[in-house]
């Protein structure tokens, strides 16, 4: 199960990734493949992917030729985050938005909640989750941010050589590090 707030996370070949990830944990060494057992990859996304209003869209294979389900076992169901109804999807939907435990449907959610938010060691448990998220945000964005400067660094040196109009497009290509075409865009002015 992935819980997905932007609509680019639930592009479908992601649950088919995920759907393989699964049969691969899921099959030892000297198994028959009808020993896989049925499974389920459940995306729940913030707001209605598919745009019907339908709590649920089942995904399921068929046989195109006959028409009938493929049955493979392999299962994928989008759930609408944002849908309202009085239905158990519609509470539960209602319970993932909520941030009062108190207006929970669920107990189970509840108590998870009141745990998270007013249990001092719940609390602690909390912090730390989000204090590592934040340094996983930190880190990636410290990479991303090497990648562009360097990525800047070899633009400027190629700049640079072409400046002087010492040196042939392969040495630039090969001090630089830069692609012959962005290091020949460069010469024509179209590149950075």
């Amino acid at each position: 199960m992935e819980i997905q707030r932007e609509d680019k996370g639930a592009d479908p070949h992601r649950a088919r990734f995920h759907s393989s990830v699964m049969d691969i944990e899921n099959l030892d060494a000297g198994q028959e493949f009808d020993q896989l057992p049925d499974t389920y990859t459940i995306f729940i996304i913030e707001k209605d992917f598919y745009g019907k209003g339908e709590p649920i869209y089942p995904i399921e294979r068929m046989n195109l030729a006959t028409g009938k389900p493929f049955e493979d076992g392999e299962h994928i169901l989008y759930v609408n985050g944002a849908y309202q109804g009085d239905s158990d999807i519609g509470k539960l939907m209602h319970d993932f938005r909520c941030t009062d435990a108190a207006d929970m449907n669920f107990e189970i959610l509840a108590d998870r909640t009141r745990y998270l938010k007013e249990n001092p060691k719940g609390v602690s448990e909390m912090c730390k989750v989000i204090e590592e998220m934040r340094k996983e945000e930190r880190e990636e964005g410290m990479k991303e941010g090497i990648k562009k400067g360097m990525k800047e660094g070899m633009i400027a040196v190629a700049l640079r050589m072409l400046e002087t109009g010492k040196y042939a497009l392969e040495e630039i290509v090969t001090i630089s590090g830069l692609p012959l075409d962005e290091v020949k865009n460069l010469q024509t002015g179209q590149g950075a």
